[in-house]
């Protein structure tokens, strides 16, 4: 099996993105996470762009790591003026890291244009670069910045560029699809005539503008390049970068690359969530092997299928990158579904048993009303409990009160009074919250905190509002979705009004019952104690 180094730029380029700013702890996370996933190298910034990159550099130094190496990213010394006295070389070199990556200009319209320098001293630029660095005991890996624009406008000049980081001992030489627009086929007819002249390994870094990224940087691996740069998730400016995610587990199971090893391609999925949770973004549900997702099935025929042999409708095993297969309800679903469904909750159901038809009619109704239990299963859970008399209510609403409050020159107030009814039991209570929703989830709570301690394990992860038909205005009904999660897992609940007020408290009493009859919360204890 062939080998191949993975670089992750994601702490330097994936923060790039609109919306992202890791703090140096979020770094620091994040490259130990990396190491444990087993990539050969994080790039940790560029120290001479800013202090906080700095720190990182410093601080890292004292993190044991098994399998990375941190590299610091920096450019070629400026136009000029003698490397060691140029500022961010020098910035480069406190960074304290064995590995330095180095940037230079490839395109010809760029030397001219951005650096405003000429041909010949650009080269001077990358060689002197170069050569310094590796006299300072360096690995350095050159990354020829538009390396393919460049190539097409020039092909000479941006091999005399290639020619001159190789001469100086760069120990791997980056091609850049730096502004993400070679298709394919272009991709490979340079990458082949690069090969004719260039004898130092080679690397692929893509960005994904023409949303070829991925498949360009898994064409740069068969056809020999054995150093591959993205980032996780894809983040980066623009339309981001080449997504490891993505091209990982095509390298390690359709190509038989080894990048890195069985055990830890089983925690790809993980890193991938944890990343974009440090990153304060949604994870893309769509993405790839490692998304909500990528191994869904919805229809009918499709759940009928894999149920008997996964390869049906997976292309791979989602278990092999730490993912699952996800079995959706809907109205375009079926009985294997719902046979599914209950198999996953050890509800014993034969094929032709009355109540799957009933489950599905009820769940034809409700969507037609504007309930969505793909996101919501904990809620779909419910409804087959329901059906099979295996459920129970464990209070029940005698009213609630939600009360919002603005002043002048006063911050807004919100309060929420609740009573309900579990067994004989009444309970009568208010809370505040930092909004309606917020005020009423803690009032509930405060209600069944004493009769069900174990509600305090369950929290809420995200709320999300939905207007389903906008010809209403302001009277159109709202879907509201909630997840919440508890030690061992996350689940989601859906309710429909056209009070969104109400609509979350369907969803929200959803949510704390399933969460506490998943458990089978034992509180009759506490009731007989409550009676006396």
């Amino acid at each position: 099996m062939a080998s191949l180094h993975i670089y992750d730029t994601t702490l330097r380029d994936g923060a790039q993105r609109e919306g992202i700013s890791f703090s140096v702890s979020d770094k620091i996370k994040i490259t130990q996470k990396l190491d444990e996933l087993g990539i050969s190298y994080v790039e940790g910034g560029w120290p001479g762009s800013n202090p906080k990159d700095l720190d990182f550099f410093q601080r890292i130094q004292e993190i044991p790591l098994n399998n990375v190496k941190v590299a610091a990213f920096g450019s070629t010394r400026k136009p000029d003026i003698d490397v060691t006295f140029d500022p961010n070389v020098q910035q480069l070199l406190a960074a304290g890291t064995e590995v330095v990556t180095i940037f230079g200009k490839s395109w010809d319209f760029q030397v001219i244009n951005i650096l405003s320098t000429n041909l010949k001293e650009n080269l001077n630029m990358i060689s002197d670069t170069i050569r310094y660095l590796k006299n300072k005991r360096k690995e350095v890996i050159y990354d020829a910045e538009h390396f393919f624009d460049g190539y097409k406008d020039n092909p000479h000049y941006a091999l005399s560029t290639l020619q001159a980081a190789q001469e100086a001992g760069a120990d791997t030489i980056v091609l850049c699809d730096t502004n993400g627009g070679v298709l394919p086929l272009e991709l490979m007819e340079i990458i082949t005539e690069v090969k004719k002249t260039i004898q130092v390994p080679l690397g692929i870094h893509a960005h994904n503008d023409s949303g070829m990224a991925a498949a360009n940087s898994v064409i740069a691996a068969q056809l020999g390049l054995r150093h591959v740069q993205g980032t996780i998730n894809g983040y980066g400016e623009r339309c981001g970068n080449a997504n490891l995610c993505t091209i990982i587990p095509n390298l390690k199971m359709k190509l038989q690359i080894d990048c890195i090893d069985d055990e830890q391609l089983k925690g790809l999925t993980k890193v991938s969530r944890y990343v974009s949770e440090i990153a304060n973004l949604s994870h893309q549900g769509s993405q790839p092997f490692v998304g909500n997702n990528a191994f869904a099935h919805k229809a009918g025929v499709h759940v009928s299928a894999v149920s008997k042999h996964g390869k049906a409708y997976e292309h791979i095993d989602p278990t092999r990158v730490g993912n699952k297969r996800r079995i959706l309800v809907s109205e375009l679903s079926g009985k294997s579904n719902v046979l599914y469904k209950a198999r996953e909750n050890n509800i014993s159901l034969q094929k032709d048993h009355p109540e799957i038809k009933e489950i599905l009619e009820l769940i034809k109704r409700l969507e037609y009303q504007g309930y969505q239990f793909e996101g919501a299963e904990g809620s779909f859970e419910l409804l087959i409990w329901k059906a099979f008399n295996s459920y129970r209510h464990l209070f029940e609403l005698e009213g609630f009160r939600v009360i919002v409050e603005k002043r002048k020159d006063s911050p807004l107030i919100s309060e929420a009074t609740i009573k309900v009814k579990v067994d004989d039991h009444s309970v009568h209570t208010a809370s505040e919250g930092n909004g309606p929703v917020n005020a009423l989830d803690n009032a509930l709570r405060k209600a069944l905190e004493e009769i069900y301690p174990e509600i305090q394990k369950i929290k809420l992860e995200d709320y999300k509002v939905r207007v389903l038909d906008g010809q209403d205005g302001t009277g159109s009904k709202v879907r509201v979705l909630i997840e919440s999660s508890d030690d061992k897992k996350r689940w989601g609940t859906v309710g429909v009004s056209p009070n969104i007020i109400e609509a979350s408290w369907l969803a929200l009493v959803d949510s704390i019952e399933y969460g506490l009859l998943r458990e089978e919360i034992k509180a009759q204890e506490v009731l007989e104690e409550l009676r006396k």
